[in-house]
């Protein structure tokens, strides 16, 4: 009786309808959903390689050569950084994007964040504030660019026909050395303030109550609740956005290249305006090419420093 009854059980085991194994088909299931995954994230790849390492990479080596389109590149070594290094534009524009980069955290960043704070405080027409602040970023660079161009105009621009109303002295504005630089900070600003609006605003609302409560109770002001509250309840958003901002402002280019061309007398000359003119007017993609690396060394290091910001934070949380 055991051995006749064993021998079914062997039988449908071996034979040729045998049912597949529910764990298999999960298998093949998961390996055909894992190469659909990887056959999209490899068309992303690709773009990003293509338009993005490898003009990097391209332009490192170009820094080494003397290149010209059309002809055979010839290494020259270190010479096109040393070239570079003695052009008199090039400590200029250094000096203009730092410069515009200070000006950019005196104003740009204070602004957003002081915009968030009464944004954060109104009971009505909330969403119509936020679309109004949010507004210029949906605006093209160069379209923004040039509505202020028109705006800063020394004769019919409208700045000073505001300051003529108001019996105000008039300015030269992106006309002047001393004030062109601070004129395109406005510029960036304004164009660029909406999304690090929303972002402060973001943070706001994540701050408990409580804590605004029982500051209310311990008898602070809004001063006081703004310095210990929510300065500190924002603080790794607000340092975040601050280096963000200082890689962002570096790399400063339609506004010098639309509104000023670079002048007057090169006061907004920045370096990727530099860049621009080595390349595009002077012929010389070498030199342009070692100036980008220099740029590329800087701002690979804040980006290091933002994301060893980053990976601590998110070990203290």
């Amino acid at each position: 009786m055991t051995e006749a009854a064993a021998r079914p059980i062997e039988t449908a085991a071996e034979g040729p309808d045998r049912a597949p194994s529910p764990v298999a088909g999960r298998g093949r299931r998961r390996l055909t959903d894992q190469l659909r995954a990887y056959a999209f994230l490899l068309g992303g790849l690709l773009c990003f390689a293509l338009f993005s390492w490898y003009p990097a990479i391209r332009a490192v080596v170009i820094a080494f050569q003397k290149y010209t389109p059309g002809s055979a590149p010839e290494w020259v070594g270190t010479a096109n950084f040393t070239r570079v290094l003695h052009d008199p534009e090039f400590g200029a524009a250094w000096r203009n994007t730092l410069l515009f980069t200070l000006f950019a955290l005196l104003i740009g960043f204070a602004v957003p964040f002081v915009l968030a704070l009464v944004l954060n405080e109104l009971r009505h027409a909330k969403a119509f504030f936020r679309v109004v602040v949010y507004l210029p970023v949906m605006i093209p660079p160069v379209v923004s660019a040039l509505l202020w161009k028109w705006f800063y105009d020394p004769g019919a621009g409208l700045a000073n026909e505001a300051l003529r109303l108001l019996h105000l002295p008039t300015s030269n504005w992106t006309n002047g050395a001393d004030t062109a630089l601070v004129s395109l900070v406005l510029v960036a600003t304004w164009a660029n303030m909406g999304g690090t609006v929303l972002i402060y605003l973001a943070a706001l609302q994540g701050i408990p109550g409580e804590l605004y409560e029982a500051a209310e109770l311990d008898g602070a002001g809004l001063l006081q609740r703004i310095r210990h509250v929510t300065i500190p309840q924002t603080r790794f958003v607000v340092l975040m956005l601050m280096l963000l901002q200082i890689i962002a402002t570096m790399q400063v280019f339609t506004e010098p290249f639309v509104i000023t061309g670079g002048g007057p007398e090169n006061a907004t000359v920045t370096i990727l305006y530099l860049i621009y003119k080595y390349a595009f007017l002077y012929n010389d993609f070498g030199g342009a090419c070692a100036l980008s690396v220099m740029l590329l060394v800087l701002l690979s290091a804040f980006s290091a420093l933002y994301l060893r910001l980053t990976r601590t934070a998110g070990e203290d949380s």
